[in-house]
Formats: C-alpha cells, sequence, structure tokens
C-alpha cells in the first residue's frame, strides 16, 4: 500500500541531514570571521560564491556517477560498477587541475574583479588556499557519490557531520588562534575548511576500500561521457537557478538596504526547507536508476514518480503553510530592525506561492534524470527562470519589492506546467543511447 514511500524516505533523510549540517557550519563559520570585519566578511563571501558557481561543473561529475553506478547496481553488473567508479576518479582528477591551476594562477585578478582595497587582498589570500585544496572538495564528492550509487546515504551523511564538526572546532582555533595559537584571520578560515575536508576524505577513502569495485581500465572514456550526459541537467539546473539568484539580488538591491537585508533573512531560512525537497530529488534519482538497471516494469517506475510527487506535494505544502504561519516570529530571530524584519515576513508569506510547484519540479526532477529525459526537463527549468525574472521586473513597478517575490512563484508555476507539457507525449518507438533501456518512462517522463 506504501509503494515506494518508505525507500524514498529513507534515501532522503540523510541526504537532509547531510545537507543541514553543511549550512549550520557556514553560518557558524560566517559568525566567526564576522568578528574580523567588513571587509573579511566580504572576502569569504566573495570565495563561497565562486566555490558555488564550481559546483555546478562538479555536480555535473558527481550527479552523473551516482545514476550510472545505481543503474549498474541495480542490473548486478559490478564490471560496470567498476568502470563507472574508475572514469568517476579520472574526471575528478582532470577536473581539478583544470580549475585549480587556473583559479591559482589568476586568484589576485579575480579578487580584484569583485573588490577592492582590504577585501581584494583578504580575499585572494583565501583563494591561495582554496583553489589548490579544491581537489578534495571535488574527491569528497566523488566518494559520496559512489556511495549513494550503491544506495548507502547514510555514510555520506555521517562523514559531512563529522567534517563539519572538525570545521567548528578549527575555525576559531585558527581564524582567532586562542592563547599561544597565531590568529591567522582569512587565510585561517580556508585552512581550517581544507584541514577539515582532508581528514574526512581519508576517513571516507578508508571506509571505501571496503566496498572496492573491481578495476575495469576498457571502456573508461565512453562511460566518463555516460556520466557526463546523465549528470549534465543537474548541474545545468544548479548553475542556471545560481545565475537567476544573482541577478534577482541585484533587483532587490534597488528598493535598499532593508529590502536586501530581509530578502537575505528569509532566504537562510527558505534554504532550511527547500534542501528536503533536493535530498528527495537525490532518493527519487536514485531509486529510479535503480529500478531501470533491474529492467523493472514501467509500471514500477511510473509508480515512484507518483509517490516522488506526492511526497514532495506534502513537503511543499507543509513548508508553505509553515513559512505563512510562522513568518513573523522567525524574522524576529534574525533581526530587529523592523523595516528588516517587514521585509523578511513578506518574502516568507509569498513563499507560500512558490514553494509548492517548486518542490514538485525539484524532486520529480530526479526521476526525470535518471530515466533520461534531461532535455525537456532543462528546457522546462531554463524557460521558467526566464518567466521568473520577466514577471518579477514587470510586477516589481506597481508592487515594488513583493513584484520580485510573485514573481518566483510565477517561474515555478511555469516550469511545472512546461515540465507537465513536455513530457507527457507518446513514447519514441526505440530508446536512445542512455536512456531507459528496459523500463519505460514514469506518468509524465519521455524519453530523450
Amino acid at each position: 500500500m506504501r509503494g515506494h514511500l518508505p525507500r524514498l524516505v529513507a534515501l532522503a533523510g540523510p541526504v537532509y541531514g547531510e545537507l543541514l549540517s553543511g549550512v549550520v557550519a557556514s553560518v557558524v563559520g560566517t559568525f566567526w570571521v564576522a568578528g574580523l570585519g567588513g571587509p573579511a566578511v566580504a572576502a569569504v563571501t566573495l570565495a563561497g560564491t565562486v566555490e558555488n558557481l564550481l559546483l555546478g561543473l562538479v555536480l555535473v561529475v558527481v550527479s552523473g556517477t551516482t545514476l550510472r553506478l545505481s543503474r549498474a547496481h541495480g542490473a548486478g553488473d559490478r564490471a560496470e560498477a567498476g568502470r563507472v567508479a574508475g572514469a568517476a576518479w579520472r574526471l575528478c582528477a582532470v577536473g581539478s587541475v583544470a580549475i585549480a591551476v587556473p583559479g591559482f594562477l589568476f586568484r589576485a585578478p579575480l579578487a580584484d574583479a569583485f573588490l577592492d582595497g582590504e577585501a581584494a587582498g583578504l580575499a585572494a589570500d583565501y583563494l591561495t588556499v582554496a583553489f589548490p585544496a579544491f581537489v578534495l572538495f571535488f574527491g569528497q564528492r566523488i566518494a559520496d557519490a559512489l556511495f549513494k550509487g550503491t544506495g548507502d546515504t547514510r555514510t555520506p551523511m555521517r562523514t559531512a557531520l563529522l567534517s563539519n564538526a572538525l570545521l567548528l572546532v578549527l575555525d576559531p582555533l585558527l581564524i582567532l588562534g586562542p592563547g599561544p595559537l597565531p590568529a591567522l584571520g582569512v587565510t585561517g578560515a580556508a585552512l581550517a575548511l581544507t584541514a577539515s575536508r582532508a581528514v574526512t576524505l581519508a576517513v571516507t577513502v578508508l571506509l571505501r576500500r571496503r566496498h572496492r569495485l573491481p578495476a575495469h581500465p576498457g571502456g573508461l572514456l565512453r562511460t566518463a561521457r555516460r556520466i557526463a550526459a546523465a549528470g549534465a541537467p543537474f548541474g545545468l539546473d544548479f548553475t542556471a537557478r545560481m545565475g537567476v539568484g544573482t541577478v534577482q539580488l541585484g533587483l532587490v538591491a534597488s528598493f535598499g538596504v532593508p529590502a536586501v537585508a530581509g530578502y537575505g533573512v528569509g532566504y537562510r531560512v527558505l534554504l532550511i526547507v527547500t534542501m528536503a525537497f533536493y535530498a528527495v530529488r537525490q532518493a527519487a534519482a536514485i531509486e529510479a536508476a535503480r529500478l531501470v538497471g533491474a529492467g523493472a516494469a514501467a509500471g514500477a517506475v511510473r509508480a515512484l514518480g507518483r509517490d516522488t510527487a506526492r511526497l514532495a506535494g506534502a513537503l511543499g505544502g507543509g513548508a508553505a503553510v509553515l513559512c505563512a504561519v510562522t513568518a513573523v516570529p522567525l524574522a524576529r530571530l534574525f533581526t530587529d530592525d523592523p523595516a528588516v524584519a517587514g521585509e523578511a515576513v513578506g518574502f516568507l508569506r509569498t513563499a507560500g506561492l512558490y514553494l509548492l510547484p517548486y518542490a514538485l519540479v525539484v524532486a520529480l526532477g530526479g526521476v526525470h534524470q535518471a530515466v533520461g529525459a534531461g532535455r525537456p526537463l532543462m528546457v522546462s527549468v531554463l524557460l521558467g527562470l526566464t518567466a521568473q525574472l520577466a514577471s518579477g521586473i514587470a510586477l516589481s513597478g506597481p508592487f515594488g519589492v513583493a513584484g520580485l517575490w510573485a514573481g518566483t512563484a510565477v517561474g515555478a508555476l511555469v516550469q511545472l506546467a512546461l515540465l507537465h507539457v513536455l513530457t507527457v507525449r507518446r513514447r519514441p518507438a526505440g530508446p536512445p543511447e542512455g536512456s531507459v533501456e528496459s523500463a519505460g518512462p514514469p506518468a509524465g517522463v519521455a524519453r530523450r
């Protein structure tokens, strides 16, 4: 009777814990850096923004690895699983070098392009450590993907908790330098993050030794291409949303500092709830790829799509009600400024129109991606985000900053509608390369 819901919840719960622990650690780290002054905060913020932009490229490999390994795991094909693991590590090595070397060489011009004076110098200092250590960030993501591809989402959660616990201890020690320790400031923040990631990756590699896959060097290039093709929709989705978010922040800034501050408060609250949608997305993608690999009947995949929609709908609807009801006390937790609190309350209440369709688009995207329907998914996302910006700008004229908030709801509804229209259609006669082999697509999912 419960269908796939227990499995989805079991997979998504640890993923949510993993994501949430990272946000908590980031907030605490910002607290320690804030004591160094505005230039330090600006420097670390720029470094975090750069890493988030690079994360879009990393996610192409990471999500593709999870999907391809989950499909091989479902099929019981250890040889293919070994090829996926080998190709993933090679992509990690190549990608890390391609990003770290030019990033390190051009760290100062990068910092100067966005900041000036002391803040630019501090950002360059941070990036001096961060770019060479990028391989740790990439490597940890690949290791986590290898666990998730076998249906183990608990181990990545535990390693994330370890990494963030280390960071919480190392941040004040290296940033402020209590007692005989030197105060390293912004550089200390970068070193703390690097050390926590290095220890965690070492622990993760040791854990992976228990699940070592057979080495199959043949066909690695073809497997690498399949990984990139499978992961491209998720990476493009993330990068597009990041870009639109940056543009929207610039639009909000035109309405004054209280609007920006209120948006910042509301955005942090929404991170806590929207990460649950992305946890369901990962869970649905893992399970859908496993079913496809196992040659499950088309009905099983369609049932997974329906259960994913039910779970996402419940989370999105619950989050919308929660934000509307608790907007005032939540805003007061972050600020005593009436103007900022008022903007935050307006944003959170308008989010009630946005969260339900957004939850459905994000979560169902995992199923669509896993069965090879990445093209309609990306078309719907890109057009929906375009509608979000256009409607937000148009509505901000008569309604002020509230019009921008309403634009996010319009964009999410457009994405959901387009996703339905583009994927509910007659199936092609034969499955293309990289699409669903023996299983048909779930309801509302078309093959590429």
